[in-house]
């Protein structure tokens, strides 16, 4: 009893001597970048990481452990040409696509409900269901998709049979024209999702240039565990 009755005023003394917790200290995106202005349906928004420094990721990305297949984890490299990007990147080309850069378009894979979730400002939403046939993806509906977002030209007279046997031939530069299609900044759930790959694929699969594709492959469970900005449609 003795050896408790010295020790709870030593410890009572401490507490009192214990300053108080600390307000929220800034948190940057970089020792020297606060925040991003980006466009995001017509509107500005600020892009920066939550300030409250005890905030934690959503309960929509939380799970640690969705069962594979289908939800498996990603390789690193998608495909050979297809850069991989970080945050930092994603934030570059959104600030460029919002400055006017109308070569560049900020992809988000997912579907609309998982949008209406919260997206990265500036992304332009192309379900993966347009884009994968497994999906129900036709040609037709492939081939629109890119021509009426992605700036790919078709050659004049060509049917989508046409376009069939070249992609079953290898003969697709003779079907499309990427001289002027748009560099595609893909992004869908984190490194476990596999809807961006599968637009991807697609995409290479229709000779869309892998050089015009990057990936992010940590999607949006790494934007919100960093605490980044999102919008909503």
């Amino acid at each position: 009893m003795k050896h408790y009755q010295i020790l709870l005023p030593a410890l009572l003394a401490a507490s009192l001597s214990t300053p108080a917790l600390a307000e929220n200290k800034p948190v940057g995106i970089t020792p020297d970048l606060m925040s991003v202005m980006v466009t995001h349906n017509g509107q500005s928004v600020e892009v920066m990481r939550n300030q409250d420094n005890k905030n934690t990721v959503i309960d929509a990305f939380a799970k640690t452990s969705r069962p594979c297949p289908p939800f498996c984890i990603q390789p690193m490299v998608l495909a050979e040409g297809v850069e991989t990007l970080g945050e930092v990147e994603v934030l570059d080309y959104a600030a460029k696509m919002s400055a006017g850069d109308s070569s560049i378009m900020l992809v988000d894979s997912r579907t609309p409900d998982w949008v209406s979730r919260g997206t990265i400002p500036g992304a332009v939403n192309v379900p993966w269901t347009l884009l994968t046939p497994s999906q129900g993806a036709t040609t037709e509906v492939i081939t629109n998709t890119m021509t009426g977002q992605f700036n790919v030209a078709l050659a004049e007279g060509v049917d989508f049979i046409e376009i069939d046997d070249a992609i079953a031939n290898n003969r697709v530069s003779e079907v499309f024209d990427y001289g002027s299609a748009k560099t595609l900044v893909m992004f869908c759930n984190g490194m476990w999702c596999g809807q961006s790959p599968a637009s991807i694929k697609t995409l290479l699969k229709y000779g869309y240039p892998a050089g015009k594709i990057k990936w992010y492959r940590d999607g949006m469970q790494a934007w919100e565990i960093l605490g980044l900005t999102t919008a909503k449609p």
